[in-house]
Order: structure tokens, then C-alpha cells, then sequence
């Protein structure tokens, strides 16, 4: 069974075998999945390239980035918990970071409480393939910096909801069966990477912070594509929540430090 496949020991192939050690750069990284994003900061802030992280596909540039009085790393993710989580860890091993904030859009599985307000996972269903080879099998994963992202969402003054979500690769095949039963388990939306890259973060000793905003609406008698089929509204969400992103990376950073010294 895949939800057997846990096994503790080292893989046979390891993130350093395939990247080279860049030393003296950030612990803490941003993370988006928006080209927009990724386009509009590297046109906004000062930066430089950190390191190159290889792929099959084509190099991906990890940037160094100085933004709101942060010095940080920031790049652009594959989409799934499969891309995310096999790129993760080699920017892990090439730069040595161990805190990844991660924002994006994700499904609304119940409007009436996610709309106009930010999403704060706080466990996430495994139904994707990752977090089975990170973590003993399970059917939810417990999002252990929920508390932190809540706090400084309430800290700004912005509205959010916390609870459970459903993490699915398989976009294609949410049936109304699957939702229902995720939906009457308290899972108010759908996304594709957090169960997976809290299980590997878990794993490794990484620190994971993530939050999302509701970009499409399952709960509806037709789904409804919403902002994802509205390229400015998308874009201005996208562009609003890196600028949260800075500031959860911030405490994260803060609150890093203040473990260490205590």
C-alpha cells in the first residue's frame, strides 16, 4: 500500500548529491507559485541571484532579496506537492535555509466562511503521494506554524479563518463524493502542496509557514472559476498577499532568533 511507504532511513539519492553549497545566504526563504509575483518583485526590490537549483526541465534561480528591510530568499515553485516539495529540499541543501513561507490560491470548500478572508491551514488531509514517503501514514498532518501566521494575520488587522484543508495532486478528480466527505470533516478548502511540505519540512527540521487566499469556489452547484478566470484580480490578490508573506517571514525570523537565544 502507498500509505505504507514511510521508511526512516536516507534515500538512496540525497538533495546535496545534486546541487552545490552556496554558504553565507539567508535561513529564511519566500515562496510563490505566481509568475506575476515573481515578475512585479524582481522588479520592485533589489536583488541577485543566490544560487541555481538544477532540474531536468531547465535551472531555476533562487534569488537573494532585500525587501521591507528583510534579507531573504525568494523563488517560483512548481505547482503540486511532488514539484514543490522535490525543489524545496534541494534549495535547502544549496542555501541552507530552514524557515519557507508559502502563500497561493486555493479552492473555497465552504464560501460562507472563507470569503473575503485569508485561509490559515491548521491540518491538512493527505491525499497526495508525498507526505507518505516524509511521514508515518496518517490521514490528516497537524500545520504546526498555523498559530504564528493566525497571529500575525490578527496582528494586521486582516480578516482570516483557520481550519482544516484538503490537499489533492489530482485537480481533476475532486468528485462531489471527496468534497463532501472532507467538507463534513470540517475542511473548509482545497489546495495541492500542504500536506505534502509540512511532512517534508517535519522531516528534515524545517520550519513551514503557509497561508492562502481563495481563488476558485467548490461549494456551488457548478464550480466556479472566480478570480482564476480574472487575470487582474488574480494578479492584484497575488501581489497582496507576497507583501503579508514579507511580514510572516519576518516574525518567523523573529521568533527563530529568540529560540536560539533562549
Amino acid at each position: 500500500m502507498i500509505t505504507s511507504s514511510f521508511d526512516p532511513a536516507p534515500g538512496i539519492i540525497s538533495p546535496d548529491m545534486l546541487v552545490d553549497r552556496v554558504d553565507g545566504l539567508p535561513d529564511t526563504c519566500v515562496i510563490t507559485f505566481s509568475k506575476t509575483v515573481l515578475d512585479h518583485v524582481l522588479a520592485r526590490y533589489p536583488h541577485q541571484a543566490a544560487c541555481l537549483v538544477p532540474a531536468l526541465n531547465g535551472e531555476r534561480t533562487i534569488w537573494r532579496l532585500a525587501a521591507c528591510g528583510l534579507d531573504l530568499l525568494f523563488y517560483m515553485s512548481p505547482i503540486t506537492s511532488a514539484g514543490a516539495g522535490l525543489m524545496l529540499e534541494q534549495v535547502a541543501a544549496a542555501t541552507g535555509a530552514r524557515r519557507f513561507i508559502l502563500f497561493g490560491s486555493c479552492g473555497a470548500l465552504t464560501s460562507s466562511l472563507t470569503e473575503g478572508r485569508l485561509i490559515v491551514p491548521t491540518r491538512a488531509y493527505r491525499d497526495e503521494g508525498l507526505s507518505y514517503h516524509y511521514a508515518p501514514p496518517a490521514d490528516y498532518i497537524t500545520v504546526r506554524n498555523a498559530p504564528l501566521v493566525a497571529q500575525v494575520l490578527d496582528d494586521l488587522g486582516l480578516p482570516r479563518v483557520s481550519g482544516p484543508v484538503w490537499t489533492t495532486d489530482a485537480l481533476f478528480r475532486e468528485t462531489r463524493g471527496n468534497m463532501d466527505r472532507r467538507v463534513s470533516e470540517g475542511c473548509i478548502a482545497v489546495d495541492m502542496e500542504c500536506a505534502g511540505l509540512q511532512a517534508l519540512c517535519d522531516f528534515r527540521g524545517y520550519e513551514y509557514y503557509t497561508f492562502f487566499y481563495t481563488g476558485d469556489l467548490l461549494d456551488a452547484p457548478a464550480w466556479e472559476a472566480r478570480i482564476l478566470d480574472s487575470g487582474s484580480k488574480e494578479a492584484d490578490h497575488q501581489l497582496a498577499a507576497f507583501l503579508v508573506a514579507l511580514q510572516v517571514a519576518r516574525r518567523a525570523a523573529e521568533d527563530g532568533k529568540d529560540g536560539q537565544d533562549g
